[in-house]
């Protein structure tokens, strides 16, 4: 595993140490948790970017006001 430094504020870092360790983790674990959690979310941008891509060819119409919005 790679060793990484950072900056925060102090009084953050403590907060965050608190909130892990009330979650039963050290703050590394839950730093690596949100790590890749972060990095996760990528995919799911290529994903939706993928999915708009192939429905471009549909035109819904609009803007449509309040009254056509809630029309059944």
């Amino acid at each position: 595993m790679k060793k990484i430094t950072f900056r925060a504020d102090e009084s953050l870092i403590e907060t965050a140490r608190e909130v892990a360790t009330a979650q039963g983790k050290t703050l590394d674990v839950a730093f690596r948790d949100w790590l890749a959690d972060y990095t996760s979310r990528k995919g799911s941008v290529q994903q939706y970017d993928a999915l708009m891509e192939r429905l471009k060819h549909i035109n819904p119409g609009g803007p449509y006001n309040r009254d056509e919005m809630n029309e059944r």
